[in-house]
């Protein structure tokens, strides 16, 4: 066994891990954190797909202790309290999901996209999913999500700015 520390959800955690355990494993299992679904155990599907240093990455191949002294954000840390994140609340708005399998790796790979292009064309909003399967829709209201949640993130952001120029 191995311990391994990191930050997971912006809390401190420390596990005792085997050296082959994998990130989705021990989130699921360990940590509790059950919103980060295993699809194929592949790195095919992107169920699993959280955000490590900034990054989305595919859990179900990434070793628990490669987490060493990382930031992990998982689909849990996105809402505040019964307050959706714009992405969560316009995949449902849009809807874009129906089973929800895929939900959470959609929605955390959307996040990251927005934070690289927050008015992403087609092809950007495709490629920046790409890697993420979903067995029932046909991703026109996942595309719809996205460009729904970058506007309202877009609206998000001119609000926080004019309050702070309002506060200067």
């Amino acid at each position: 066994m191995k311990s391994v520390t990191f930050q997971v959800n912006a809390k401190s955690v420390t596990v005792d891990v085997e050296p082959r355990a994998l990130l989705v494993d021990v989130l699921r299992d360990q940590l509790g954190l059950t919103g980060t679904h295993v699809g194929c155990d592949t790195s095919q599907c992107g169920c699993c797909t959280v955000k490590m240093n900034g990054s989305a990455i595919k859990s179900c191949t990434t070793l628990a202790v490669q987490a060493e002294g990382a930031s992990i954000d998982t689909i849990e840390s996105l809402a505040n309290g019964d307050q959706l994140h714009p992405v969560q609340k316009a995949f449902s708005e849009c809807h874009g999901l129906q089973c929800g399998f895929c939900t959470p790796g959609m929605i955390m790979a959307t996040v990251e996209l927005l934070e690289q292009s927050p008015i992403p064309t087609t092809e950007e909003i495709r490629e920046g999913l790409a890697g993420n399967l979903c067995r029932c829709t046909g991703y026109v209201n996942i595309e719809r999500a996205v460009r729904s949640a970058a506007t309202a993130l877009r609206f998000e952001r001119e609000q926080a700015a004019k309050k702070q120029g309002e506060s200067v």
